[in-house]
């Protein structure tokens, strides 16, 4: 018996799941009024436990729900995987549910990026058809323990090791994801309950990748020798350091600004020079913190058009935004050249930086932040 046909008392997993979605819907301010939220899934077990909780509260008129199910076309049969996932959900009561095939193209990405990248392209184009205020994502406190340890195995800083946020803004899209607190083995526990019979992906069992063997190898050897309880540790230590990581990042975007504004005057508008340079005043740079400092230098590189840079070349822009050796050029990754400039004549102070960027206007490289790297599968 399904748990929306049950007699006796509702599974504790079900309703856990289903409070976690209300929750994070209703958080969300576009919630107000009638909006349509998607469920992005797979057919997996930790998506579909997402669609049936998010279900309940569309066969009562709680909430518009609709689904999305992207089709890589990675496997053989994947056509006739989404076609079954589709039915599902709209068994459940989803409406509309929308199938959507990608081509993955592999260029300079590994193949789990180059999925990512059509993946979230192919939702984004679902969701300017539908007009849905929002996309809920099946990721779970066993992900977010993963994306932690994907995070310390990079040696990756504060973003990173924030792991997934709950909410997160991507080409004009709203991602929320309810099951942060929820575990792999309740995503299960929900499907049983609710009579489900979910896909579960081969690839994830590949230990050829990175994630797979922290699932399967790294994670259990945690568990056995300092003890059980070592994923709900991580994604802890994840959500603890998520508020700092975004206070932070608003911060150093408020520097940034700030340092714009007080550099001289470039040819171009909004402080930006001819072929995409920005420059950025040292003074308001320097009497910064160096958190905050690092952020700044690290989000004009990208908006310069560059890459998000690395620990190592971005330690070597903050030397360079101090004063410290010569005055450049400092290379960055995206074809983003960095030089000191002296004070121009009649001002005083210890000049600026000039960023040239390799695309005109500055437009930002694809993001390559914590986000880039955690979201292999949405179920």
């Amino acid at each position: 018996m399904t748990q929306f046909g049950r007699r006796g008392r509702l599974s504790p997993d079900v309703a856990a799941a289903r409070r976690l979605v209300l929750d994070a819907v209703r958080a969300h301010p576009g919630a107000g009024g009638d909006p349509l939220v998607l469920v992005a899934c797979s057919g997996g077990p930790d998506s579909l436990a997402l669609a049936a909780a998010a279900a309940h509260f569309a066969r009562r008129g709680v909430l518009r729900v609709g689904g999305v199910v992207v089709d890589h076309g990675l496997q053989e049969g994947s056509a006739e995987v989404a076609a079954r996932t589709a039915e599902t959900l709209r068994g459940l009561g989803l409406d509309p549910v929308h199938i959507t095939a990608v081509t993955v193209r592999r260029g300079t990405e590994g193949p789990e990026m180059a999925a990512r990248t059509a993946r979230y392209a192919g939702i984004a184009e679902v969701v300017r058809r539908t007009g849905a205020a929002a996309v809920l994502l099946g990721h779970t406190l066993d992900d977010q323990a993963e994306s932690v340890l994907l995070g310390l195995a990079r040696g990756s800083g504060t973003r990173s090791l924030a792991g997934m946020p709950p909410v997160r803004e991507l080409d004009g899209v709203t991602y929320l994801r309810p099951f942060l607190e929820l575990t792999r083995e309740q995503t299960l526990a929900v499907c049983a309950a609710e009579q489900l019979e979910p896909w579960h992906d081969p690839t994830n069992g590949d230990t050829t990748l990175t994630r797979s063997r922290i699932r399967h190898r790294v994670l259990p050897v945690l568990e056995a020798e300092l003890g059980p309880g070592i994923a709900r540790a991580l994604a802890r230590s994840a959500a603890i350091l998520g508020p700092d990581a975004r206070f932070l990042d608003e911060a150093g975007g408020e520097l940034l600004a700030r340092a714009r504004a007080a550099a001289p005057p470039a040819p171009g508008p909004g402080g930006q020079e001819p072929g995409g340079a920005l420059r950025l005043d040292l003074e308001v740079l320097q009497e910064a913190p160096e958190a905050l400092r690092r952020r700044a230098l690290a989000a004009a590189v990208v908006a310069a058009g560059g890459q998000s840079p690395s620990h190592e070349r971005l330690g070597a822009l903050d030397a360079l935004a101090r004063g410290r050796g010569a005055a450049g050029p400092v290379q960055m990754a995206g074809k983003v050249s960095v030089w000191r400039r002296r004070p121009q004549p009649g001002t005083r102070g210890p000049g600026h930086l000039e960023l040239a960027g390799a695309r005109p206007g500055g437009a930002a490289a694809p993001e390559s932040g914590p986000a880039s790297h955690e979201e292999r599968r949405e179920g």
